[in-house]
């Protein structure tokens, strides 16, 4: 065979080396997904079944973020006037509790546990007595453990009658509204103190209106 021959020979096998290669990584990509049928699914099928995948994902942590870390609530009544007022919108913390205590002046969210016909499904209220404490209305005053309370957030005296002296028991919480007139707030002097189960979360934040947007 002469030199020729052999040169042009061993272009053919490269040629024949690029080519196989070429068809290998062709054969290698990956194909359209089939449906159930074994027919590859079109281009605008695939992409449907991976955006439905994404936002099933994006459903699933949104209503784990809601159960276990966050809630909407909005206000009803007049019961925690002056801080909070009617149809405003509060941020609610309910992983804190998952990890710690409530804490005395803590605003919460809690399932009502009045036996009242007319009796809601959640309260919102501020907790004024942890287990192990002594509550007590004098003089239009509150006492904690005999001590006097000045309520910053208040804008009266209690104008309702002498309450206790209340001890509050172990696992249970001691709530009032915030608005002191008479008869304003349906609270732990009426149902006795809440207990823990009962408490949802904590209220962080006034969403809305934007003008209110305050930390609580």
């Amino acid at each position: 065979m002469s030199q020729l021959d052999t040169h042009q020979h061993a272009e053919t096998g490269g040629l024949s080396r690029s080519r196989k290669a070429q068809e290998k990584r062709t054969s290698s990509s990956k194909p359209p997904k089939p449906d159930k049928s074994g027919k590859e699914l079109p281009k605008w099928a695939s992409e449907l079944i991976d955006w439905g995948r994404t936002l099933s994902i994006a459903l699933v942590v949104v209503l784990l973020l809601h159960f276990f870390v966050f809630n909407l609530s909005t206000v009803e009544g007049h019961s925690m006037e002056p801080t909070l007022y009617e149809k405003e919108w509060l941020f609610v913390n309910k992983f804190s509790y998952y990890i710690g205590d409530p804490q005395r002046e803590d605003v919460i969210i809690l399932k009502d546990p009045s036996d009242r016909p007319d009796r809601k499904e959640f309260l919102v209220k501020r907790i004024i007595g942890l287990p192990g404490d002594t509550i007590e209305v004098r003089s239009g005053q509150l006492y904690r453990n005999g001590e006097l309370i000045v309520e910053a957030y208040t804008d009266t005296a209690i104008e309702d009658l002498d309450y206790g002296p209340y001890k509050v028991e172990a696992d249970t919480y001691f709530v009032m509204g915030d608005n002191r007139h008479a008869r304003a707030s349906l609270d732990s002097r009426s149902f006795g103190a809440v207990p823990r189960k009962l408490i949802q979360g904590r209220a962080d934040f006034i969403l809305w209106p934007i003008p209110k947007l305050n930390a609580l």
